[in-house]
């Protein structure tokens, strides 16, 4: 499974602080449906954004742990969370959670299982760990739908194979319905939440999102230093024209243990 570092850590709480996405941590926040005095886990609780709204949300009487495996996001998710006695944060793997059977009433999972090696002890982990009748959430994004505005879209659907190619579970809100259900999980519904930035400047959630897929696919062989270089000149090109326009949907799923 993928670690993130400080470098990464940095870019999260740029990015995920940005509008579309502080819409989706709200979008997850109602569907699990928190109350005060409840426990939650955040399982891959990264810098510790969503853990925040998820100790508001249960209050000084409830519980709201998180788990990564970077050192640097729980560092910066520390920080985050100081002054909220209900918070605890551990190390650990969403594949071994570090908790008794039946210690929650809900969790969420955000962005965390596209890189886990095994998926099925993950999904199984979050079952032990929520009460009967636990709600889960769980974020992913199908990359494949996403639409650049590019001087050549037979690179840039290069780039994003790359990408693909480089995690454990590329494209996983296509299964995760039947795979939820496969792990005891009912009532599994889904909604889209889409990002959508467009004309102009490039900016909001896809303007360090592109540069990272092209770096991925350098990493990778996929595609070269000056390949890399005319994709995001080219973009920046159709910006300054108010042609920019990115758009991809991540997926929201539900579910009751």
């Amino acid at each position: 499974m993928e670690i993130y570092d400080k470098r990464a850590a940095e870019f999260l709480e740029r990015a995920y602080g940005t509008p579309e996405i502080v819409n989706q941590r709200l979008r997850t926040l109602a569907a699990l449906g928190l109350v005060a005095g409840e426990a939650v886990l955040d399982a891959g609780c990264g810098t510790g954004l969503l853990l925040e709204l998820e100790a508001a949300a249960v209050g000084t009487n409830g519980r709201a742990d998180g788990v990564d495996l970077s050192d640097d996001m729980l560092a910066t998710a520390r920080e985050r969370c100081a002054g909220l006695s209900q918070v605890d944060l551990r190390q650990g793997s969403v594949e071994a959670l570090p908790f008794a059977d039946a210690s929650f009433d809900a969790a969420s999972c955000t962005q965390t299982l596209l890189y886990v090696d095994d998926l099925a002890a993950a999904l199984a982990e979050l079952q032990r760990v929520l009460r009967p009748r636990g709600r889960l959430a769980v974020v992913e994004t199908d990359w494949t739908g996403t639409i650049v505005s590019s001087h050549d879209q037979a690179l840039t659907r290069r780039i994003f194979d790359a990408w693909g190619g480089g995690v454990a579970n590329p494209n996983l809100p296509r299964r995760l319905k039947a795979l939820l259900e496969g792990a005891g999980f009912g009532a599994v519904r889904a909604e889209a939440v889409p990002i959508l930035n467009i004309g102009g400047k490039v900016g909001g959630f896809s303007a360090g999102m592109l540069k990272n897929f092209a770096d991925a696919a350098k990493r990778c062989g996929a595609i070269d230093e000056a390949e890399a270089a005319a994709w995001l000149d080219g973009i920046e090109v159709l910006s300054a024209r108010g042609e920019y326009f990115f758009s991809v949907n991540r997926f929201l799923f539900s579910a009751i243990s």
